[in-house]
């Protein structure tokens, strides 16, 4: 599968995670954001950057549900629960927000 963007095919796998990590950027994230029918808010990149900076400087580790609510309240100051992330990505905060994310698809139900 590919990923058009500014006039770049960028090649995707089966599941629209991108295979070059290195190829992201926001205009990136915004079109993969759309294919999911996701417009983006502060939040969703407030969620899309905590993800990016756990992934790069976490030995490629992505926080599972859990540490990824724990996170974004941090980040918001505020409670969360699994819902405020499910509103934002509805088909599951933790994989559909790593694929805007440009990261590569998380394994199994959760992240690690």
């Amino acid at each position: 599968m590919s990923l058009d963007v500014n006039g770049n095919s960028l090649e995707t796998t089966d599941n629209g995670y991108l295979v070059n990590p290195e190829e992201w950027n926001e205009q990136v994230a915004e079109a993969i954001a759309a294919a999911d029918s996701i417009s983006l808010t502060q939040e969703h990149w407030d969620v899309v950057n905590h993800l990016r900076d756990e992934y790069f400087n976490n030995g490629q580790h992505q926080p599972n549900m859990r540490k990824l609510l724990k996170g974004m309240e941090e980040i918001w100051g505020r409670k969360l629960d699994s819902k405020a992330l499910f509103d934002l990505f509805p088909t599951g905060p933790h994989k559909q927000a790593a694929k805007v994310a440009g990261l590569p698809e998380p394994k199994g139900k959760a992240g690690y």
